[in-house]
């Protein structure tokens, strides 16, 4: 069974910064694509960016493109989403998730995603 833990969310000013992290158990980040994807309240889950399973590709939503960014470290089976200029839009409790078989045009999809975490929350205040 894949298991994801999300940490590293909290408070932040706007303009601050976040580094979130996603661990992966019982399953490599060579076998899975991770994806981010965030759910502020009262609105629908919204897909943040992925990293591939198979050449690490990664890719960005175009909300935050240019000020997230994704990686991944394979030895320690963890997915990180640095978060640079934060606003108060990127309030969200941010998810991640894992999917064995994601072709690129269902990347963004979260009916694509077998696995999730419990998720963290990041607040950005002003």
């Amino acid at each position: 069974q894949v298991q994801l833990v999300e940490s590293g969310g909290g408070s932040v000013q706007v303009g601050g910064s976040l580094r979130l992290s996603c661990v992966v158990s019982g399953g490599s980040l060579s076998t899975y694509t991770i994806g981010w994807f965030r759910q502020a309240a009262g609105k629908g889950r919204e897909y943040v960016g992925a990293v591939r399973r198979s050449g690490g590709g990664t890719y960005h939503a175009d909300s935050v493109k240019g000020r997230f960014t994704i990686s991944k470290d394979n030895a320690k089976n963890t997915v990180y989403l640095q978060m640079d200029s934060l606003n108060s839009g990127d309030t969200a409790v941010y998810y991640c998730a894992a999917g064995a078989r994601i072709i690129l045009s269902s990347i963004a999809r979260r009916d694509a995603y077998d696995y999730w975490g419990q998720g963290t929350q990041v607040t950005v205040s002003s």
